[in-house]
């Protein structure tokens, strides 16, 4: 386990946190092992950690027999009582909240004996190279080979603004108007900024919308709003809750776009776990989008 998370995170450091060892004892513990098999596993410099040719070869070997035995213990746990071990998961505020509301309840009283271990993460993250069992985004931010199933219906994006903000305000009636306006913008986590995208009938329109104030995360982007400072462009599971407040109002409906949605996601020739599989189970009961 040791040896196949170091390969995966390229980093004893990150290995270390993930196993919960001080980065002296998994060092040793490596060099241990590379002293029982006389050869060098690793690439070791003062900034990158890499596999040798043997250790790549080794890695393609090891693999699939700690996969086997991680299904062995899960099966034999499930014989004594339920499933046990720990998942990670990573996904966005509103993804993680989603399953806080609708699936943790039912998974966490069903199965005691699985610890999770839920990681808030807006930049798009590497699951498998951070080491996260699955992750939560909307479907068209998943990369194309991962095995993705539905935890929500279409999602719209909403441009709305606080009533006090749309007091006096210039008219805002069609997306072109938006450049008369402030707008809260977004940036991006490769770092570029976030064009609103709105389509009405056969017209479609991507803007770069003027503004003075630009943040990252879609929460913070919705309370800006709320306290009058200008125009947001955001998933409406942000928006509804303040918009039924009626703190915030929805604009421009008729040209709002859709997301397919949230889903969970996962490497497609991943071994599950009883763990996963019992959350997949849990998942697929509780949210019955499918």
């Amino acid at each position: 386990m040791i040896f196949i998370t170091v390969a995966e995170q390229k980093s004893f450091r990150k290995a270390a946190d993930l196993l919960g060892m001080k980065p002296s004892a998994l060092s040793h513990s490596l060099k241990g092992l590379e002293a029982q098999l006389q050869v060098a596993l690793f690439f070791r410099t003062t900034r990158s950690v890499s596999l040798t040719e043997a250790g790549k070869q080794f890695y393609v070997r090891v693999l699939p027999l700690m996969q086997e035995m991680d299904d062995v213990i899960g099966s034999v746990t499930a014989m004594g009582d339920m499933p046990g071990g720990t998942l990670r998961l990573n996904g966005s505020d509103a993804a993680l909240s989603l399953l806080i509301d609708e699936v943790l309840p039912v998974f966490m009283r069903q199965y005691p004996a699985i610890e999770l271990d839920l990681r808030v993460d807006n930049t798009l993250s590497d699951i498998v190279g951070e080491g996260y069992d699955a992750g939560i985004r909307l479907y068209e931010d998943i990369p194309q080979d991962m095995v993705a199933v539905r935890l929500s219906k279409k999602i719209r994006f909403l441009t709305v603004a606080s009533v006090d903000y749309l007091q006096g305000a210039p008219e805002l009636s069609v997306p072109q108007h938006l450049f008369h306006h402030r707008c809260i913008r977004q940036r991006l986590p490769g770092g570029k900024r976030y064009a609103w995208e709105f389509t009405k009938d056969d017209e479609a329109l991507s803007l770069d919308v003027p503004g003075t104030l630009t943040l990252n995360n879609s929460r913070l982007m919705v309370e800006a709003a709320c306290k009058g400072q200008g125009v947001v462009y955001v998933p409406e599971l942000y928006a509804r809750p303040h918009i039924d407040a009626g703190v915030l109002v929805s604009v421009l409906e008729d040209w709002s776009v859709s997301s397919s949605g949230l889903f969970l996601y996962f490497p497609h020739n991943r071994h599950l776990s009883g763990a996963m599989k019992a959350f997949l189970e849990t998942v697929r009961g509780s949210l019955k989008v499918e």
